[in-house]
């Protein structure tokens, strides 16, 4: 998924919570940015770039990897943690865990459709909230349009999930040559108890935010992303979901480059 996870659920409640009281203006500007985001002809050029990313799936570490994209999902090569070059034994592992996808590549494919059809399956489900936000008038913010937007108290939460989006305020920002997306942030300004606090709360000052640039080929990507969840969940457990992630150094490859590929570029 080109976007992070939590940009790509705010983008589906923006696409229909604009109101009666929202401006045509900010109606037509967030229609046609949704229109980019959601058109597969304007996400087909793939890139090799560098990422640092410190997040559930590093354990907390800072991982520095180059990662490669195909049609069958993203080659990944780590380089560095927390700041040091990996050993020769970690090196060789990874370039083992390279060969093994060259070797496989229809595992490797499996596994990367599972998770994309888990990030599919979590935005189709959140992305019931049609109308759950109002929009502001947008207004100029350097090169792009800025629309606040805050939660519509006509909007009843019918699951767990919408009540923590609904309680989300923020601004999506859109190139205002190209009215593609360029950053889109919330917070939660106040508590947000679930199933009557029973269940858990979710904290206030829990925050996402998401930023695109643009790269060579026009394509927009992800540069930053920050995700700072935090609450209690039953019996007092943490809920927690902590993710910054930055992307840069983006280098256009071939459309059509195939994992085997990939992974020779990634092993040099």
């Amino acid at each position: 998924m080109r976007v992070g996870r939590s940009a790509i659920v705010l983008l589906g409640l923006l696409a229909g919570a604009v109101q009666a009281q929202s401006s045509d203006a900010a109606r037509q500007i967030v229609d046609t940015m949704l229109h980019h985001e959601g058109d597969p002809a304007e996400h087909r050029l793939k890139y090799m770039y560098l990422s640092e990313e410190r997040s559930d799936r590093t354990g907390g570490h800072l991982w520095r990897e180059r990662v490669v994209e195909t049609a069958m999902g993203k080659v990944r090569m780590l380089l560095a943690e927390d700041g040091k070059p990996l050993s020769p034994e970690r090196m060789a592992a990874e370039k083992a865990k390279l060969a093994d996808i060259a070797a496989h590549p229809d595992v490797f494919q499996r596994r990367e459709q599972a998770m994309k059809n888990d990030e599919q399956h979590a935005e189709q489900m959140l992305a019931l909230l049609h109308k759950a936000f109002l929009f502001d008038e947008p207004h100029t913010d350097g090169s792009d349009l800025r629309i606040g937007y805050r939660p519509d108290p006509a909007y009843q939460p019918k699951t767990m999930e919408e009540k923590v989006l609904h309680a989300m305020s923020g601004a999506v920002l859109v190139d205002e040559k190209t009215l593609q997306l360029h950053r889109i942030e919330g917070k939660i300004p106040a508590d947000v108890s679930l199933g009557y606090g029973i269940l858990g709360t979710v904290h206030a000052g829990s925050s996402f935010s998401t930023e695109h640039e643009m790269e060579p080929g026009g394509e927009w990507k992800d540069a930053l992303v920050n995700t700072a969840i935090e609450g209690k969940a039953m019996l007092f457990k943490e809920i927690g979901r902590n993710e910054h992630v930055v992307h840069s150094e983006f280098k256009r490859l071939s459309d059509s480059i195939s994992v085997a590929e990939a992974v020779q570029l990634l092993s040099r």
